[in-house]
């Protein structure tokens, strides 16, 4: 049966290594279940509800990926994405969850819209390479900082509006611990590092007495019933959806598009000048969105874990299948993610943002009109407290930039229509 589905024989693979590869994808990317409770629960969403959308959008995401696309690519909520819905969507811009969830739900269908017209590829080669780094570093950052708050190690301080809080603190020390936990593990090439720092950190609290004990470990699923299919449609476009809606498709199309790239081609999806599963692999992307808004989460997307299942030997969809049973398996473990406290995922985000700055090695630093707006994106973001605004301003001074200094001939279409977008943004705002 196997051998039918996903053509075993064909990728050099057997049944044995994509059971192994699935595992270790999962085990790399399973914090999630606990980190997106925790970020959307801040919108005033119910997080069991949250905990049991995570396992099911991250399980029908890469179900759809195995089957239509036969990549070894695990599916889930995205980190940065949902950070953006909760504190910049919700928190900054004063939509309500509803509304933030009707907003993934019309990206995913524009997402459906730009992958079959071939548009989706126009936008991603018309990017520059620099702000498509710079983009990335810039969530990075934000990140970095709302974990930083949320362990309790960056405080408000009225005379410089950030300090750091007390170091004594049971918040900060296990933030600290857990860092160092998920740091040395990953260095030493432990799979599920993450993970294991975030269920370490929780075990302490509880043994410590810092958290609840959980009344059982293993539980029926809790209701989805108050998240599912709460997408607030009128109430979005009433209040305005340009700029939600170009964020979350510019966001998706760096994140999910150039991961699934990066992990085909480590697989050897991606041979120089052969056909490829590329578009279905878009395709269930976008399905992937649209299954997650009506679930209730964040934006559902590719995971750059799965380079850990690749090099384990994950070669065909069979190995996004075994990732997707275990998110559904993860959801009887719904009384450990209700104990998970925030610091105990804090050092999570922190370890992820300092992944996702490594991108900053990708940007042309001998070049000032790349330079430049690369540095204003990511600076603006946690200094805005909006990943809108770092990439509104990078777009906008790219293409100025680039204009005045006589070359604009180096400027995409793609991006002066994004540049463009923002600033009519800006003039109606």
């Amino acid at each position: 049966m196997f051998e039918s589905l996903f053509k075993l024989r064909e990728h050099g693979t057997n049944v044995r290594t994509e059971l192994l590869a699935g595992v270790t994808t999962f085990l790399t990317m399973a914090y999630i279940i606990f980190v997106n409770p925790n970020i959307l629960g801040s919108t005033g969403m119910d997080t069991g509800a949250i905990f049991v959308a995570t396992c099911l959008a991250a399980a029908v995401g890469s179900f759809i990926m195995a089957f239509v696309a036969n990549w070894p690519i695990g599916m889930a909520p995205g980190m940065g994405l949902n950070a953006f819905f909760a504190f910049v969507v919700v928190g900054a811009l004063g939509y309500t969850w509803q509304q933030a969830l009707a907003a993934v739900f019309v990206s995913g269908i524009i997402f459906l819209i730009l992958t079959m017209t071939g548009v989706r590829k126009w936008l991603i080669d018309g990017i520059p390479a620099s702000l498509r780094s710079a983009i990335v570093a810039g969530i990075g950052l934000f990140l970095a900082f709302i974990g930083l708050q949320a362990s309790g190690l960056v405080v408000d301080n009225p005379a410089t509006l950030t300090g750091h809080g007390d170091l004594k603190s049971a918040p900060v020390l296990y933030t600290i611990l857990g860092f160092f936990i998920i740091v040395v593990l990953d260095v030493l090439k432990v799979r599920g590092a993450i993970l294991i720092g975030i269920l370490s950190v929780t075990v302490l609290s509880v043994i410590t007495g810092h958290s609840k004990t959980p009344e059982a470990l293993v539980s029926m699923p809790p209701s989805v019933a108050s998240t599912f299919m709460q997408m607030d449609l009128p109430g979005l476009f009433a209040k305005g959806i340009l700029e939600v809606i170009l964020v979350f498709v510019l966001v998706e199309i760096f994140d999910a598009t150039g991961t699934m790239i990066g992990v085909a081609k480590r697989a050897g999806l991606m041979p120089e000048g052969k056909p490829n599963r590329l578009g279905r692999a878009l395709f269930a992307d976008s399905a992937a969105i649209l299954a997650g808004s009506v679930i209730g989460t964040s934006s559902t997307t590719a995971y750059v874990e799965s380079t850990a299942g690749v090099q384990a030997g994950g070669r065909t969809g069979l190995t996004a299948l075994v990732v997707g049973i275990l998110f559904l398996a993860a959801l009887f473990f719904a009384p450990v993610a209700g104990i998970v406290p925030a610091y105990a995922t804090a050092p999570a985000l922190i370890y992820v943002a300092i992944l996702m700055l490594r991108e900053m090695t990708d940007i042309n630093w001998n070049d000032m009109t790349d330079v430049v707006p690369s540095v204003v994106t990511v600076i603006l973001m946690p200094f805005t407290y909006s990943i809108a605004e770092g990439i509104a301003f990078g777009f906008i001074s790219y293409v100025v930039l680039k204009a005045f200094t006589g070359r604009i001939r180096e400027i995409h279409p793609a991006t002066v229509v994004i540049a463009a977008l923002f600033v009519i943004r800006f003039a109606i705002a």
